[in-house]
């Protein structure tokens, strides 16, 4: 069941102090990370808690679910301010919708994926789609992404010779190991080294590194993420229907 407001604002200013300690002990400035609030599989309110509490915008994981809560969340809210960003995996046949209703796709993982969304950006009209490449440095083959240097820049390559889509930077969800968290620093700062090398080659920015969750965004501070997506530990527990 999801949290209460206030609830919710404690919740937000535990994970703030976290992400301080850890920028802190980084050697980093608080204004380097930016926290995401992931609002699947909670209803309308959760986007709309986020707005009240400040946040310009939101993780979601599924387009049906966008679908359906973001006009609800607008109907709450009164406004379209709150910019919606899919995080979650992105089969090529959705992706008309999604470019009808995310502002930023971090989920961009496959060449197939990369030509339907300029496709689909082409033909809704929509000059520019921002969006983050997604990999699997950790090779955990329970998760999406490219899992080479090699392969990332050619995706990185096919997506440079659209005409619609912005690569902003790079996304990736590392292995969950219960007993360490250097699994996930691992793959955090690979995942660092291949953006490193790909903006020196491209001479481009690609200065988003969305890395890093509730159970391990202080490594991914330490290795560079510059935004961290955080759902339960804000919201309470999903419940999945």
């Amino acid at each position: 069941m999801m949290v209460n407001f206030s609830t919710f604002e404690e919740n937000v200013a535990r994970v703030r102090e976290r992400i301080a300690a850890a920028c802190e002990k980084s050697g980093r400035g608080n204004d380097e990370v930016r926290l995401l609030p992931v609002t699947k599989n909670h209803p309308a309110e959760a986007p709309l808690f986020a707005a009240r509490c400040g946040f310009a915008a939101v993780g979601e994981n599924r387009v049906q679910e966008t679908a359906e809560k973001r006009p609800a969340f607008e109907a709450l809210a009164k406004t379209a301010d709150l910019r919606w960003e899919l995080i979650g995996h992105l089969q090529s046949n959705k992706a008309k919708k999604a470019v009808a209703l995310f502002d930023r796709i971090q989920s961009v993982d496959s060449l197939d994926l990369v030509a339907k969304l300029d496709k689909a950006c082409e033909a809704q009209g929509r000059a520019a789609l921002p969006i983050l490449l997604q990999a699997n440095p950790g090779c955990d083959p329970a998760k999406f992404g490219t899992a080479d240097l090699g392969t990332l820049k050619k995706l990185l390559e096919a997506v440079l010779a659209t005409r619609h889509l912005q690569p902003e930077g790079f996304m990736c969800v590392a292995p969950i190991d219960d007993d360490s968290l250097l699994v996930a620093a691992k793959a955090f700062e690979t995942l660092r080294d291949w953006r490193d090398r790909l903006a020196a080659e491209f001479a481009l920015p690609l200065t988003e590194l969305s890395m890093g969750m509730s159970h391990d965004l202080e490594p991914a501070i330490a290795a560079g993420s510059t935004m961290v997506r955080v759902g339960t530990a804000l919201f309470g527990e999903r419940v999945y229907l």
